[in-house]
């Protein structure tokens, strides 16, 4: 028996240095070419992501379940048989949903139900609800001109829609953001008692799109609630027809004590600069109302796919590459902040880092948060991409979790996909299993793959 164990590990060294040959005396071309084929053949990470949302449901960072999903994800990775896999303790904000939230539209003797959810760092409204007239702006403009005397004691309902017609939905989600974040804040200076804010998707559904929202330490803030789409729609017809109708709604959400969570690493050293590192990378945490496929369940099994491609393919980096699931992007983005300070520590280097957390779609290439002349070096590769449809090499922001790297000299970057629907799931309990492609997903895996291949091959200048 001992005979054939060290037969089986000769002959599994003897594959990989092999292996290892061959692509080295390949042309990048053909190596990606490998990539994409390993990456289509696999349906692993797709598995693994049908798993996670189904077994790990809520996955807020200071949830009980995070750290149950940490486990799993280390237990995932560890079957690898990486050069090193740990847990890294981040300390995250605490805020928990409570009860489930209830609300309605009151006209006359006739209660109308509505969907809403509590936003994230919100406060609780008293134990009987909040009834109360309504007040409807488009935005946060609009609320800044009403005096007080019109707002004291009213709820605000902030109606402003994602533009439908802006190329980027990104974009229109930026542009209406605002509300969902400084709407309570500013109706709390103007003496209101609470606000409805419309969900952020340009879809017209019965999905409350949560989010977090700003908490003073000093300054007042009221309760606040996103509506469904279809239900503000509602509402705002209701109000023009009935000015006086009363809306009614409760929620149980607490702000309590810090909390601990793990990020989730897996990584493969480099063989001559083992202490330059490239990060790939998602956030494992999602909205305790989703099961947060696209958002970012999906980026985290991509993270590892890149990981399992090197190993299948026998590529042996020179650079060390790492996979790190992050903990609370949705909160406090307090696990991104540990990974940099703790690799700020350590003395380690990071040259580039990828984050996908823009949905599983069709890749189309990447944002880069770098000088000119370094976008200009990842760009000089795209006609390698472009056998794959990856096309865009463009300037623009890496990602939340990673931003903190960004002190430290790392080039930043994001994985682009294809826009269209990511908002008709996002932070909503739309964000199922069902709506994830595998191709696509396992393409984007190949696609940020391919990059960490380049970048590990040339180095950045």
């Amino acid at each position: 028996m001992k005979y054939f164990v060290i037969l089986f590990a000769f002959l599994s060294i003897t594959v990989s240095c092999t292996n290892q040959k061959s692509i080295d005396k390949l042309p990048d071309s053909e190596v990606l070419g490998l990539i994409y084929s390993e990456a289509e053949k696999s349906s692993e990470s797709y598995e693994n992501l049908r798993y996670l949302t189904t077994n790990y449901t809520k996955r807020l960072a200071c949830y009980p379940q995070s750290i149950e999903a940490a486990r799993w994800a280390k237990s995932v990775i560890d079957k690898m048989y990486l050069d090193q896999v740990f847990l890294q303790e981040a300390l995250v904000m605490n805020w928990k949903r409570g009860s489930q939230e209830t609300a309605y539209i009151q006209v006359n003797e006739k209660t109308i139900p509505v969907n809403v959810c509590a936003l994230g760092r919100g406060i609780a409204t008293p134990e009987k609800g909040i009834e109360a007239g309504v007040i409807e702006v488009n935005g946060l403009d609009e609320l800044s001109l009403l005096p007080k005397s019109k707002v004291e004691g009213k709820i605000i309902f902030l109606n402003q829609a994602m533009n439908p017609n802006l190329e980027n939905p990104f974009q229109a989600y930026g542009e209406a953001a605002g509300q969902r974040f400084m709407g309570p804040i500013m109706a709390a200076e103007r003496g209101a008692v609470g606000t409805v804010i419309r969900s952020l998707t340009t879809a017209i559904d019965e999905f409350p799109h949560t989010g977090v929202t700003r908490k003073p330490d000093n300054e007042l803030t009221v309760p606040a609630v996103c509506i469904a789409t279809k239900h503000a729609n509602l509402l705002s017809d209701m109000l023009k027809q009935n000015p006086d109708l009363k809306f009614n709604f409760k929620t149980d959400c607490k702000n309590l004590p810090d909390t601990t969570t793990y990020n989730t690493i897996g990584e493969i050293t480099g063989t001559e600069f083992p202490n330059e590192y490239i990060v790939i990378g998602g956030h494992l945490d999602a909205w305790d109302n989703s099961p947060g496929a696209h958002d970012d369940g999906g980026g985290c099994m991509q993270a590892i796919e890149v990981l399992r491609i090197f190993k299948e393919l026998g590529i042996k980096p020179k650079r060390s590459i790492r996979a790190v699931m992050y903990m609370d992007e949705e909160i406090s983005q307090g696990g991104g902040r540990t990974y940099a300070e703790q690799a700020k520590q350590r003395g380690e280097i990071h040259l580039a880092a990828i984050e996908s957390d823009r949905g599983v779609a069709q890749p189309l290439g990447f944002s880069i948060d770098a000088s000119p002349e370094k976008i200009e070096e990842i760009a000089s590769w795209g006609e390698l991409f472009k056998p794959y449809n990856i096309n865009v090499f463009i300037a623009g922001g890496g990602g939340v979790d990673i931003a903190p790297l960004k002190d430290q000299g790392t080039v930043l970057m994001g994985l682009l996909t294809d826009p269209e629907h990511y908002f008709d799931y996002h932070h909503s309990a739309n964000d199922t299993f069902d709506k994830i492609n595998r191709s696509e997903m396992q393409k984007g895996a190949a696609t940020m793959a391919a990059l960490v291949y380049l970048i590990d091959k040339y180095g950045l200048k």
